[in-house]
């Protein structure tokens, strides 16, 4: 089924206050005038700009055009006082600035109550505490007649249980029944960095709202799945890897650590439509050493800019997401830029968006075909500094979202089989690109004065991941033919749920055989930087031969024409810092041919 033009069917993002003011109604007005009123509230916006349109935004993608009216968004009632367990971290260490640069970043009017956020405690939310916060939730919705459940879905490296919180209307809360009913799921996802404790303890108030309190109303539309905590051992220790050093933000491709692993099995299960990754960053360290400045801004925000994500997810995370959430994000006087980051080489003044590569939880998330949105609080480093406008930060975004998608459900749930589709049809067809680069430019970046806390504008060069530079591409494959000794890639690509076939019977294709023109050894980046616990990566310059390829029985073929072409692309074209190859998931080249025919083999579907 077609969706309708989204250059035709938009309707503003109003912000939380509307779901807020819809649940007041209802208990205020019969449900038919309730509903009448509520429809009565669509708008169209603009029709989105065609994609060979002159571009309309600053060098590094902020808009010239004045920005939508702030959107008021309610605060949270505190929760009642509760005891909780000691406090575990060490004191909090002093302010890295200036009196005058922390009086700019004033408490809110709201006072959030977690475990972590309690008076005079010193340690956030414990693994013990939250998954009991989470149970408490599950408890209270269900007293409401909503579906609820705490699902355990895999281990850390030491052995925590990973929990998520299912919360919808439909019948049950396995991955079955929310796809029965029709509405968008919600993956929300904090504390990937052990270190970045903000975004966790906001979904801990975003849990008790949805359970229990204003955010209630959106589960009518949508469903919503909820990882706290995605990465316990780090949040333990405070270091922002897993235990072995692994960053399993840059894991979500190769998925080397067994936290990326469930967080791929969950995504693949319940297939959401919108995931949002919250996490916190630096506003000193480097940014004060190249720049002699402190970093402004409460929230940055990027969706998923990796080349081959989808034009419709990028125009629907603008259109539908972006933009509610600057509006939302400034009604409560809270400071907005794109998400950026710097190299630790002093000398280097260049800043930039985030990265292009398939390998963050951002785009890999466009690349399952899901509107895939990252919000950065300011924070790592600050220790308990400013928390209660951290914690803020986060809970205005995040209700933005659930906001959003709820306004949205009916064209989101064509948009993601439309894109599916669209995808699967691509197979053996034009051009994929295989390697792309942000566009170079320069960017007024304000910052502020370290000393007097007063706005200090930087003119910094800027990469930009708006307007994309395609450095290679190649034909697109029907597919690809694997080894049978590829299994660990198998098992990887199956995790993140694409659809593998093996050979029953010896036969032959017609595919592009890799040859290796040179090697070398080299470090994964991550923008501008190593990959944190990275290994060693083989960098190989390739040539492709094509033939006619004789297959055994046992080996794999792994087609094209299936909504998750893309992330197979990423996966399996060798000569990229994120392929298999590259990380060694995969033996050789010889282990790999790109099938340029559809092959007449006897296959079967693994199980």
């Amino acid at each position: 089924m077609q969706p309708m033009p989204l250059s035709l069917r938009t309707t503003p993002a109003d912000g939380p206050l509307w779901w807020i003011h819809k649940r007041r109604l209802a208990m205020l007005l019969p449900p038919a005038l309730v509903t009448l009123l509520i429809a009565c509230t669509s708008v169209p916006l603009p029709p989105w700009t065609p994609a060979n349109a002159p571009a309309t935004s600053a060098p590094g993608g902020a808009e010239t055009s004045k920005p939508p009216p702030p959107v008021a968004v309610e605060t949270f009632p505190v929760a009642p006082p509760a005891t909780f367990g000691p406090p575990t971290a060490p004191a909090n260490q002093p302010a890295p600035y200036s009196e005058a640069v922390a009086a700019r970043f004033a408490a809110p009017s709201v006072s959030y109550s977690t475990p972590g956020l309690q008076s005079g405690r010193i340690a956030f939310t414990s693994q013990s505490e939250i998954q009991a916060w989470l149970r408490d939730q599950a408890a209270s919705a269900s007293r409401s007649g909503i579906k609820a459940a705490v699902l355990p879905f895999g281990k850390s490296q030491r052995g925590e249980t990973l929990e998520a919180l299912v919360l919808t209307r439909g019948s049950a809360t396995d991955p079955a029944a929310l796809m029965a009913t029709g509405r968008p799921t919600v993956l929300l996802i904090g504390q990937q960095h052990g270190d970045e404790p903000a975004g966790s303890e906001a979904l801990l108030v975003i849990a008790r709202e949805l359970a229990q309190g204003l955010l209630q109303a959106t589960l009518e539309r949508i469903n919503v799945v909820i990882v706290a905590r995605a990465n316990p051992d780090g949040a333990d220790q405070n270091q922002r890897g897993t235990t072995g050093g692994l960053d399993m933000n840059r894991d979500h491709l190769l998925l080397n650590t067994p936290e990326a692993q469930a967080l791929a099995a969950l995504t693949r299960d319940y297939l959401p439509t919108v995931v949002v990754n919250a996490h916190e960053y630096s506003p000193v360290n480097l940014f004060l050493e190249k720049f002699g400045a402190v970093q402004k801004f409460d929230a940055l925000l990027q969706y998923a800019t990796n080349a081959n994500t989808s034009e419709f997810l990028t125009k629907a995370a603008e259109e539908w997401y972006r933009r509610p959430l600057l509006a939302a994000l400034k009604g409560q006087g809270l400071t907005t830029e794109w998400y950026y980051t710097t190299s630790s080489d002093l000398a280097d003044r260049k800043v930039s968006m985030g990265d292009l590569r398939p390998d963050s939880g951002r785009n890999v998330g466009g690349l399952k075909n899901a509107v895939s949105l990252l919000v950065q609080s300011r924070g790592t480093g600050l220790g308990r500094l400013h928390i209660q406008r951290r914690v803020h930060t986060h809970v205005t975004a995040l209700s933005s979202v659930l906001a959003s998608t709820a306004q949205r459900a009916v064209e989101l749930s064509q948009l993601r089989p439309y894109i599916d589709k669209a995808i699967s049809a691509q197979a053996c067809k034009g051009e994929a690109i295989v390697q792309a680069a942000p566009t170079e430019a320069q960017y007024d970046l304000v910052m502020l004065d370290p000393v007097s806390g007063t706005d200090k504008a930087v003119t910094v060069d800027w990469d930009s991941a708006l307007a994309l530079r395609s450095l290679k591409t190649r034909a697109r494959p029907c597919g690809y033919w694997l080894s049978a000794a590829s299994s660990t890639a198998v098992e990887r690509l199956r995790l993140h749920g694409v659809k593998v076939l093996r050979i029953t019977e010896p036969g032959s294709l017609l595919g592009d055989s890799y040859r290796e023109i040179s090697r070398s050894e080299g470090e994964r980046q991550d923008g501008r930087e190593p990959v944190p616990g990275a290994s060693p990566i083989v960098l190989a310059q390739v040539s492709l031969t094509r033939s006619v390829v004789d297959v055994a029985r046992g080996s794999y073929y792994v087609p094209l024409n299936q909504p998750l072409g893309n992330l197979v692309l990423a996966a399996l074209e060798p000569d990229t810092q994120s392929s298999y190859f590259a990380n060694r998931i995969l033996d050789g080249l010889q282990s790999t041919v790109r099938v340029m025919v559809e092959p007449n083999l006897k296959l079967e579907e693994l199980l």
